[in-house]
This record gives C-alpha cells, sequence and structure tokens, in this order.
C-alpha cells in the first residue's frame, strides 16, 4: 500500500489566530530570512536561483474571446522557493492581481501560499496568503529600519497608505521606539486620514495626513514608500533630511541628485542581478527597468556612476557583520526590497507550525493510498 497524504488548510482566518498579525514576530522572522539568503541557503526560480517569479501577462488584444486582456495590475505570478535553516521547505506563492477587483469587493491581488515536503514534494499546507504578504512586506523594511535608520529618528513619513503602506508603517513603528510622529500621504486623501486616525488610536503617537508630498517629505526621518505603481512618485534632494532613511517597498523616482547623494543597500543582490538579467533578455532593458522598483538605480550603474551590484551592499550582510550599515548621522540610505516568496515561506512555515501545535486549520486528504501505487 502506498503513503497516506493529508495536508492542513489555513483559511485568512486561521492565520490570524496563528499569528500572522503579530508584526514583532513577522519582523524577527524576515531578519532570519535575510541571514540565509546572505548565506546562500535558498533557492528561488530560474536557472540563476534568483527570479522573482514566472508572470502571465495579458496582450493588449487577442482574437480569443475568452482570453483575458491587458489591464491594470493585471496579471497572474508564480513565485516558487526552497528555504533552508530550521526552515527546510519548498513551497510557492500564487497570485492573481487585477485592479479591477476592487469593484467586486475583492483586493487586487488574490494571493495563496502552498508548503510542501523538500524530498517527497507532498503538500503539508495550503494557506489564505494575503495578510501573510502583507506582513512580510512589512517586516522586510521592519528589519531595513532596525539596520539601516538613525536610533534618534521621530518623524515616520508613510508615502502610501493602502494594505502594504499600513504593513510597514506598522512594522517600522514597532522597530523604532524612538518615533514620536507618523506623517501620512496617499494619492487618496480619505486613505491618509484613515490611516493616521488608527495610527493614533493604535499606538497613541501624533499621526497627521499631509496631501502635499513635499511637505511631508521635508519632515521625515524616515521615508517608507509603498504607494501603488499606478502612482509615480518623484522626490528632489532638496526635500531630504541629513540622516534620513528612505525605505522604498515600492517604485520611486529621484532626481540625479539625490540618487547620487544616497548610499543603497538592496535586499538581496542576487534578485537584483536576475532583474537585470531579465531586462536585458526582454529586448528592451530601459523598458524593463521602468516597470521595476530598482530600475533608476540600474541605469545608473550601467553608466557606471554608481557601483556594481557585486560591489554593493545587502541588508544579510550587514546583519551579519560582514559589511557596515550607517556610518554617520548624516548619512542618507536607501532600503530597496523587492519582493521574495522566501519571505512568505519563512512566514508561512511558522504559522503552520503554530497551527498544528494549538490544532487550528483544516487537515484535508490527498489520498488514502496513490492510484498509481496501487496500480
Amino acid at each position: 500500500m502506498g503513503k497516506r497524504t493529508e495536508f492542513l488548510y489555513m483559511s485568512e482566518p486561521d492565520t490570524i489566530a496563528a499569528g500572522v498579525l503579530d508584526t514583532q514576530r513577522c519582523i524577527d522572522n524576515a531578519e532570519e530570512v535575510f541571514k540565509l539568503l546572505a548565506q546562500g541557503d535558498y533557492l528561488m526560480g530560474g536557472n540563476n536561483h534568483n527570479n522573482h517569479g514566472m508572470y502571465i501577462v495579458f496582450p493588449k488584444e487577442t482574437p480569443f474571446p475568452n482570453m483575458p486582456v491587458a489591464g491594470p495590475d493585471r496579471r497572474f505570478v508564480a513565485m516558487p522557493a526552497y528555504l533552508g535553516g530550521r526552515f527546510n521547505i519548498c513551497g510557492q506563492k500564487w497570485y492573481g492581481s487585477n485592479a479591477a477587483n476592487k469593484k467586486q469587493g475583492l483586493p487586487r491581488s488574490v494571493l495563496m501560499v502552498t508548503l510542501n515536503d523538500k524530498d517527497t514534494g507532498e503538500p503539508l499546507c495550503f494557506m489564505s496568503a494575503n495578510l501573510i504578504s502583507a506582513a512580510r512586506t512589512g517586516a522586510v523594511p521592519g528589519v531595513g529600519a532596525r539596520y539601516l535608520a538613525r536610533k534618534d529618528s521621530e518623524v515616520l513619513t508613510c508615502v502610501g497608505c493602502g494594505a502594504i503602506g499600513k504593513a510597514c508603517m506598522e512594522a517600522i513603528v514597532t522597530a523604532m521606539p524612538s518615533l514620536k510622529k507618523v506623517v501620512c500621504n496617499n494619492h487618496s486623501h480619505e486613505k491618509a486620514v484613515a490611516l493616521a486616525n488608527y495610527i493614533t488610536k493604535t499606538y497613541h503617537i501624533e499621526a497627521v495626513a499631509e496631501t502635499n508630498l513635499e511637505k511631508a517629505i521635508r519632515v521625515a526621518d524616515i521615508i517608507s514608500v509603498a504607494a501603488s505603481r499606478t502612482a509615480p512618485l518623484h522626490f528632489n534632494r532638496e526635500w531630504i533630511k541629513p540622516g534620513c532613511t528612505i525605505l522604498a517597498s515600492g517604485p520611486l523616482q529621484c532626481d540625479e541628485a539625490l540618487w547620487m547623494d544616497m548610499d543603497i543597500v538592496y535586499d538581496h543582490i542576487g534578485l537584483h542581478h536576475a532583474y537585470v538579467e531579465d531586462a536585458i533578455q526582454s529586448g528592451d532593458k530601459d523598458d524593463y527597468y521602468s516597470g521595476v522598483i530598482g530600475g533608476p538605480i540600474y541605469r545608473l550603474i550601467d553608466a557606471g556612476r554608481k557601483p556594481a551590484l557585486d560591489d554593493s551592499t545587502s541588508i544579510g550582510q550587514i546583519i551579519l557583520g560582514q559589511k557596515e550599515g550607517r556610518t554617520s548621522d548624516d548619512q542618507i540610505i536607501c532600503f530597496v526590497a523587492c519582493g521574495m516568496a522566501v519571505f512568505d515561506l519563512g512566514l508561512g512555515y511558522d504559522l503552520y507550525h503554530t497551527a498544528l501545535e494549538q490544532g487550528i486549520g483544516t487537515k484535508l486528504l490527498l489520498w488514502e493510498s496513490p492510484k498509481q501505487c496501487e496500480d
């Protein structure tokens, strides 16, 4: 007889019960994953083991009546990975995205994470991942703030106040107990007001909504960028205070003076190599650069004006003590974070084991015995 296989299904309420909203836990988990990335104990997609994922991007036109066509944020993405260390797990984040979802009462993206046995391939857990993705995305700049921001930072400016912007804010506030004020800026002012009210009520620190981007930036010791790709941003050098830390979880444009004055710290250099490889293979490198967070920096690297990726610094190297982070109070640092499935796996793994310990979730049967073994 073949082996009985069952797996755990975790709904969104199950992930909440297992601790996905525990911000401190998420930051610590992300820091552990950064160490494994810097040590090389991971795998992601592609021959280079560093690809962000595989995309289905829909055409602008199609002769087939049922085939979807391109639209804002419309795509499907598969993000497979292996994560080593104590996790020792394979898995994948899979999601579909469509800006029109909001008209149907849905998030822009609908995400799931699967955890698999690294040897047999059996599913271990299939879990709702919208909150996992938001929590791990927020936790990454939380780690960035922990290691790169001035310890006396008092003002955080959040550019982008949606679900991801909120998750980033919560992690940064958790990591930086010195903060006394949060300034919220968003394309939709109502969301900025809502986030400011939430911050005041939840964290009992001053929070205000500011419609003018320049005013919001000028007062900041830390800037969290988590705005939609459909709301392009542009920062000028004269807006930025000495010693400011910019945590870029979303795309931004800066004038050349600012890019040149900033020291760049990457989430994982291998990922950015993979982006550049994909840009070259696309046949239109400049257009590809326009669609990724690090694109403006890659252009400067190509022009010989910023250090090559292999001569640059990742946050994991700083955590491990292999390279320095902040070296002066006046240094302006930009932490570039693009998102990787290893973080979904790391957080998902801990939630899965909490669920097993506490009896959370629903066990589902794959088979009593695989039919192929019986034939």
